[in-house]
């Protein structure tokens, strides 16, 4: 698949501009601070129904306007999509796929594919397991609009219980109906686990192939889900719900379930998280980024749209041929200051106005 056109209009610092993109290399070339990452974002945007930039969405609208509009075209492999947001200083933002309203973000799941890197990416290695969560979260999503579904599911049934273990300053009130809670939310756990570790596994091999193939094959990656527990998740996790009940009862909050579960990341046996230099915590990110190009592919049947945002600079000469290479089999927009690359590609220059 690939994106044929964006339209944006008093999105950031673009007031009208209109981008046709080739279904090959397509390379955003310009000065810091001119608005290069706002493309991606808006390419994101389209596709996931977030920002990777921002929580707050009034935050797109350029400055001296009211409103906002982003306009894009995919070609898949037998149909075009069209999807429009509108974004509103009074309003919540609206979605339209094909001219047609949406009600949900899960509506949107899968209309499009992308994978997204910046050299911020490190903290999908480096920051806390909330990013790894996420990371899962956003890819599975794409391509299962079960598993985007079950994890809403997850997040309400956990807020409700965390509501109940406050509502009371009498344990012996909370545990009159908490087992309810509890039973819906290792039911939900153990699905979601099922789905991410299955993802982790498929996605393991692919992310030491691109790290060996651009990095070379002196540092092995090993990628691993660490689940809460390893067999009979559900009946385990009610278990544990039980057992830790007056804990949880004391801090307001649950210590057990899905929400807790981590990844773990070692290059030649060492943890890349705690011990890994900066240079070895983003090129492992990198990998697995370049990873979830395969998995896509494997799931949906085409290879998604890769934006990459100023990856460059983090790189050699000879690492950048490597990365242009392995990413010749899919749609790639880059952003980066400069391009000296011999190779076939369409080129925007962007400049403010």
């Amino acid at each position: 698949m690939f994106i044929k056109s964006l339209k944006l209009k008093s999105y950031r610092s673009y007031e009208n501009f209109e981008f046709e993109f080739d279904d090959g290399l397509n390379i955003l070339v310009g000065k810091n601070a001119q608005g290069k990452t706002n493309v991606l974002e808006a390419i994101f945007f389209a596709i996931i129904g977030k920002s990777f930039k921002t929580s707050k969405e009034k935050e797109v609208i350029k400055w001296d306007s009211q409103n906002a509009y982003v306009d894009a075209i995919f070609q898949k492999k037998y149909r075009e999509v069209e999807v429009e947001l509108f974004f509103d200083n009074a309003h919540k933002k609206t979605i339209k796929i094909d001219k047609i309203a949406i009600r949900k973000i899960g509506e949107l799941m899968g209309s499009a594919n992308a994978v997204f890197f910046s050299p911020e990416e490190l903290k999908l290695v480096k920051e806390s397991p909330d990013e790894r969560r996420r990371f899962m979260n956003i890819d599975i999503s794409q391509t299962n609009k079960r598993y985007f579904y079950l994890i809403g599911r997850y997040e309400k049934v956990l807020a409700n219980r965390n509501k109940l273990l406050k509502s009371s300053s009498d344990i012996n009130v909370i545990k009159e109906s908490i087992d309810i809670w509890d039973r819906a939310l290792a039911d939900l756990a153990e699905k979601i686990a099922y789905e991410r570790k299955n993802f982790i596994e498929e996605l393991a091999p692919y992310a030491k192939l691109a790290h060996e193939y651009i990095f070379g094959g002196k540092e092995q990656i090993e990628i691993k889900y660490i689940s809460s527990f390893e067999e009979n998740y559900a009946a385990n996790m009610v278990k544990a719900l039980a057992k830790n009940l007056e804990k949880d009862f004391k801090l307001g909050y649950t210590t057990v379930g899905v929400h807790r579960d981590e990844i773990d990341i070692y290059l030649n046996g060492v943890e890349v998280k705690n011990f890994g230099s900066q240079g070895q915590q983003r090129t492992v990110a990198l990998s697995m980024k370049l990873a979830e190009l395969e998995i896509i592919k494997n799931r949906v049947g085409e290879y998604p749209i890769l934006l990459l945002d100023d990856v460059f600079s983090e790189l050699d000469k000879e690492r950048r041929k490597k990365l242009l290479k392995f990413t010749s089999k899919t749609q790639t927009i880059i952003t980066c200051t400069e391009f000296d690359e011999k190779i076939k590609a369409k080129i925007f220059e962007i400049k403010k106005a």
